[in-house]
């Protein structure tokens, strides 16, 4: 099974009895432990930026832990950090918690677990932190066009295309499924050319009729037809200098088809009703969803205006064959619609990351985009978790292993066989944990691994906090009651 990283603990108190037994516990658990014994030198060791934990005591000499705490996190806000005192109270706790605190522990600890899980949950905490704060810097750099986002092969070659033929004026053909963000890159090239500063129209050609569709494009005159009481300006004539997009253009009529040809070999556009043309100085680029094509080869597509419009080509592919921009573009629509609800949702949990990077997303990205607004306004924590999401991303894996090898099968093989195994080893260890009554110890024992690594396993895969249930301090199997290490705490 996949070994992960644990968190670098540092560890001050002026009792070495105390010291020695925490760092004992967490060096149990696997994490390396900074053991300290004045508060003077453990404030300089905070400031090690591997530290990612810092466990310390409230009552020390020379240097308070409370007046640490706030050093701490004055230097270095991202680092969590325990409290531990004798002396508990409602008002010490609140003192800790708004001074930074992520926790306390009480002494002496009734259960070493206490002090091993609070670890965890706040290295957990520290590691969420960090990835976020990766995406948010993968998402200042070269990966975001606009709103268009990736870091993918896939999207990095579009990119490269969209630099390229920015500095042109050759029309351009985009092509990929509905939701692929086809009107993101023709905003890229617009912006990025040299008719920057000149409009950029768009319009959506399979959202009107014929007659409305040429009037919206080329204009009128009035008495052209019925309701023209007016003349009328086109679109292309509103994009002189500029831009003009034609979306869905494997939907206009073959009558206006052909008007379209005029524009882009004359330069040119002839407003519905009237006589004389109206020069038009107008870069096009086109999209579309269908196979243009077969569309011309079965006759729905003037061949001589798919040439004219094929001229350059950016195939867009869909978001489930680069699921590694998933997580860049769900932390991108969380920062988006948080801010816009003004609420404090701060992260994507590893569980709700992995649903959504299975996912195949017939949407695309537009599909993410509402999963991801859907679960900012439903969820009550500051981390996004597989039960904010829309109910398919909440069911369990199937148990044919067909059936889940068929839903991976759009990921790289790499990918598949990560997630794949993830999966297996989440369901052997509930399984296993079920079948033990949710024993600990008897799972560890029947799984031939050891009960401090097993207890790692099910914090990795997140299977602790849900199927563990509270185990008895005393009691012929518990492995909770007092042990050397816990003796000398006491």
């Amino acid at each position: 099974m996949n070994q992960v990283k644990r968190a670098k603990v540092l560890v001050v108190d002026d009792d070495s009895v105390v010291l020695k037994a925490v760092t004992q516990i967490l060096q149990r658990e696997g994490h390396p432990v900074v053991a300290i014994d004045d508060a003077v030198e453990g404030l300089a060791a905070a400031k090690d930026p591997s530290i990612d934990v810092v466990v310390l005591d409230i009552k020390m000499p020379h240097l308070s832990g409370m007046d640490l705490l706030r050093a701490i996190k004055a230097d270095r806000p991202d680092v969590e950090v325990i409290m531990m005192t004798a002396f508990a109270t409602v008002e010490t706790a609140v003192e800790a918690v708004k001074a930074g605190a992520y926790d306390y522990l009480t002494k002496p600890f009734e259960n070493i677990d206490e002090v091993s899980l609070t670890v965890a949950k706040a290295a957990e905490r520290k590691a969420l932190k960090d990835r976020t704060r990766a995406l948010e810097e993968a998402l200042t750099a070269r990966s975001q066009f606009e709103d268009l986002i990736g870091q993918s092969s896939q999207m990095r070659a579009v990119f490269k295309l969209v630099e390229t033929v920015s500095h042109s004026t050759a029309t351009v053909l985009i092509q990929g499924e509905s939701g692929t963000g086809k009107e993101l890159v023709a905003r890229a090239i617009h912006y990025r050319s040299a008719r920057r500063d000149k409009p950029f129209v768009a319009v959506n050609c399979s959202a009107l009729t014929e007659t409305l569709l040429e009037s919206e494009l080329f204009g009128h005159v009035k008495g052209s037809f019925t309701g023209a009481t007016g003349n009328k300006k086109g679109l292309f004539e509103a994009a002189d200098g500029g831009t003009i997009f034609l979306d869905e253009i494997g939907d206009v009529p073959p009558a206006t088809q052909v008007r379209l040809l005029r524009v882009l070999q004359e330069g040119e556009v002839k407003r519905v009703g009237a006589n004389e043309p109206v020069k038009v100085d107008v870069r096009v680029i086109a999209a579309t969803h269908v196979d243009l094509s077969r569309a011309k080869e079965q006759g729905k597509f003037r061949e001589d205006l798919f040439y004219r419009l094929n001229v350059i080509t950016i195939d867009l592919p869909p978001l489930r064959d680069r699921p590694e921009d998933v997580p860049l573009l769900a932390h991108h629509f969380l920062k988006v619609y948080a801010s816009k609800a003004d609420k404090k949702v701060s992260g994507i949990s590893p569980r709700a990351m992995e649903a959504l990077t299975c996912n195949r997303w017939t949407g695309n990205v537009r599909e993410l985009e509402n999963v991801i607004e859907r679960a900012v306004v439903l969820t009550a924590n500051d981390v996004i978790d597989v039960e904010d999401l829309p109910p398919g991303f909440q069911a369990a894996p199937q148990a044919d292993s067909a059936v889940e090898v068929f839903s991976l099968a759009h990921l790289p093989y790499a990918q598949a066989k990560r997630l794949a195994m993830r999966a297996f080893e989440r369901r052997y260890l509930s399984a296993l944990l079920e079948k033990n009554n949710h024993n600990v110890s008897s799972a560890a024992r029947a799984a031939g691994v050891d009960r401090s690594n097993f207890r790692r396993l099910l914090k990795q895969y997140e299977v602790a906090g849900r199927s563990m249930k509270p185990r008895s301090p005393k009691g012929p199997d518990s492995d909770s009651g007092p042990g050397p290490v816990l003796e000398a705490v006491s």
